[in-house]
Parts: C-alpha cells; structure tokens; sequence
C-alpha cells in the first residue's frame, strides 16, 4: 500500500493539529501492545496509526475520547453537597474534641433581610479622601 499523507486524512478529522494528537496518541497505543486494524507492510507506528484514521477503521471520536481519558490526572465524581447546617455541625463537632463544655451546642447567626441589609448599605457614610489614594 502506498504511503499515508494528511490530505487522506484531513477529511476524517478536521483540524491538522487535533490529527496529529490523535495520531500519536494511537502509535503510543500500537507500541505498548494494542492491536492494529490494518495490514503493517514494514510500516512504523505513527504511519499505521494515519493509515487506520484514513481507513476508518477506528473512530476519529473514540480516539479523541481515549486521549482525552487518557491525560486526566484527577476524575471529579458528582457527590451531593453537604447541606450548610450539616456541616456547621460537622465542624463544631471536629472542633470540640474533648473541651465540649467550651463550644455552645448550637450556632446561630443573626439574619438579616434583604431589605436591612439595603437600608444599612444606604447609610454607610463614604471615606473621606485624603492624599495617601
């Protein structure tokens, strides 16, 4: 089979620079072991692997996929949150120890409506200027 080129592949995957990762990201694969889906013919990795994107034997987007798995150092698993009183509680527990008669056993918090929270933002006086700012 002759030679694999990029222009037999641009149509596969769209952008020249995401061919090249996806390119190299499957010959990393071929040279640890995967198994290929052409004939070799004495062709070295990295042209199998154009050779495979060309034929379709493989799925631009699987690939694409696989890499992307591939360079994730740290997978985020979606975990309901704590509601916020649960873990108020949570830390005070962790925060008494073994003084449980300095901690009150409940917190409060003042609250404040919106519309006091407005009326004292209106009556904050502004600083006065000075030379320093």
């Amino acid at each position: 089979m002759a030679r694999v080129t990029v222009e037999d592949c641009i149509d596969k995957v769209d952008n020249r620079f995401e061919l090249v990762l996806l390119a190299s990201h499957r010959a990393r694969q071929i040279s640890q072991g995967a198994p290929i889906t052409v004939d070799r013919d004495k062709d070295k990795n990295p042209v199998v692997a154009l050779r495979e994107i060309a034929d379709e034997t493989l799925s631009p987007d699987d690939l694409k996929e696989d890499l992307i798995h591939s360079l994730q150092k740290h997978v985020e698993v979606d975990e309901p949150e704590q509601e916020a009183g649960s873990m108020i509680s949570n830390a005070v527990a962790a925060a008494k120890g073994d003084d449980e008669d300095e901690l009150p056993e409940t917190l409060t918090f003042d609250q404040m409506s919106e519309e006091e929270l407005l009326a004292g933002i209106e009556g904050l006086v502004p600083p006065e200027k000075s030379d320093d700012y």
